[in-house]
């Protein structure tokens, strides 16, 4: 029996028109000062009025939306984002450009975000895109981490730069009914590991806030924490938006002026800073000076037009496809979303006993390593002890964990294609129990390639599993790179 939701229409509406109008306003106030070293002292806007600065922040958010609307929220997968990256959006900045070269090699996510990326794993880029998922899952943050991890793995892996996502996208997610940023970010530290560098930053900031320190102070312990890390990095970054946050004390300009005032990722941490107050107060709540002063269009910067047709060229038009698309994702957790004039119920809904336990599989994965979503039978998460890079002669091991989603067990028929000169050990068959619990209780497959003396640049090994209970084969495409 599905479990109904009852949600207020218009204060839905509201909270995510909030939503977007103060990612604007965050991220057009803090773009002319992005990669600032010192402590600034803006009061407010320095650009024309009724002229949003474009930012990869709503870019990159705006394909999602596409994604989820083109394949839904049962196909969708990092795999699905990855696809989604290569082929809508433009920059190769940063940790999009090593991403893209990863991809391009054949690396799935989270490899994608692991290898070549020790540096830009931790940055800005995922955390800053994290309002739509909050938004397609509101008060439910389990719904909006699955898909915020999905997101932040494709260039950020199982790295500080992910965590940093799945703190906002889980605090976004809750804000739409919790106006306590005290408890909202208790909520958000609540699904990331405590002693991650990106909770470390938070303390640090509630410790600074609860002691009565000047926000100076606080934001300069934040860039001294950082500086064996550099710039653009996630935990300060984090840290100068909670900081805007708490001593902003609920107050829109405030706490914009004092997140902006920070420096660093400037229109990243304003931009974010703004989306949250803008779902905690709602559209109607932002102070109306401002939100006249930037209007509602959207400007993109980043995306490929060629692909990306319509793009939402409002932010109230922006609103209404997430409106038309919450029903269908939630309805794939097993919840009948009822739209309302009445309050907002959530009946028997407990929100953290859906996905309970997503983010503890998550934080005890290997980062070397990927899933092939193969719907509706299974899925196949591959593993390697070490990063897929091989030399003439070695071994490497691989180990693929199948979650059987059938009501009954099976056998896989097993073939391999390697190339040309090596060789593998491994079993001709795969017995597939019946269960679809965690991949740590799954099938396990195991092979070992002896690498031939014939190395590429790129690898690739093919793993083709056959059932007659499954019609469509396991294609597991493998790549180790010389």
């Amino acid at each position: 029996m599905a479990l109904k939701m009852k949600l207020n229409k218009e204060e839905y509406l509201n909270k995510m028109h909030g939503c977007w109008i103060g990612k604007n306003i965050g991220g057009t106030m803090g773009d002319a000062y992005e990669g600032t070293h010192e402590i600034l002292d803006i009061k407010g806007f320095s650009t024309a009025k009724g002229e949003p600065a474009p930012n990869d922040d709503l870019d990159l958010q705006l394909v999602w939306l596409k994604a989820m609307q083109k394949v839904g929220p049962k196909a969708m997968s990092a795999n699905v984002l990855s696809y989604y990256w290569m082929t809508h959006i433009t920059p190769y900045w940063n940790e999009y450009g090593v991403t893209m070269g990863n991809l391009e090699m054949g690396l799935l996510p989270p490899l994608s975000g692991e290898m070549n990326n020790k540096y830009w794993q931790v940055s800005n880029g995922a955390w800053i895109r994290s309002e739509i998922w909050a938004c397609l899952a509101p008060g439910i943050p389990n719904i909006a981490i699955k898909y915020a991890i999905m997101d932040a793995s494709v260039d950020h892996g199982l790295a500080e730069g992910t965590y940093a996502e799945i703190f906002t996208a889980a605090l976004q997610s809750m804000a739409f009914f919790e106006s306590d940023i005290r408890k909202l970010i208790n909520i958000g530290l609540s699904y990331i590991p405590e002693n991650c560098r990106i909770a470390k930053s938070i303390k640090m900031v509630i410790d600074g806030y609860d002691k009565g320190l000047d926000w100076k102070d606080v934001r300069n312990m934040l860039q001294k924490d950082s500086e064996d890390i550099g710039w653009f990095q996630a935990p300060a970054n984090i840290g100068y938006t909670v900081l805007g946050l708490l001593y902003g004390e609920g107050d829109f300009k405030k706490t914009l002026i004092y997140t902006i005032n920070c420096g660093d990722d400037t229109d990243c941490t304003g931009a974010t800073a703004g989306a949250i107050l803008g779902i905690i107060m709602g559209a109607d709540k932002i102070p109306a000076d401002w939100k006249e002063y930037i209007g509602d269009a959207i400007r993109t910067k980043c995306i490929n037009g060629t692909y990306v047709r319509p793009l939402p060229k409002s932010c109230a038009d922006l609103v209404q496809r997430i409106y038309d698309l919450t029903p269908i994702v939630l309805n794939e957790y097993g919840i009948d979303l009822e739209y309302t004039d009445e309050e907002t119920s959530f009946g028997d809904i407990v929100p953290e006993k859906i996905l309970e336990g997503q983010k503890e599989e998550f934080f005890t994965r290997s980062p070397y390593s990927f899933e092939i979503p193969c719907v509706p039978h299974s899925n196949v998460l591959v593993e390697y002890d070490e990063e897929p890079i091989v030399k003439p002669g070695c071994d490497f091991k691989i180990r693929l964990r199948i979650r059987n989603y059938l009501e009954t067990y099976y056998y896989h028929d097993v073939t391999v294609g390697l190339p040309e000169g090596w060789t593998a050990d491994y079993s001709r068959t795969c017995y597939v129990r019946q269960q679809s619990s965690p991949y740590k209780d799954a099938a396990v497959w195991e092979m070992t390639v002896h690498v031939g003396e014939n190395v590429s640049a790129v690898n690739r090994i093919s793993v083709m599993m056959s059932s007659r209970l499954c019609v469509v084969p396991v294609a597991v495409p493998i790549t180790l790179l010389g």
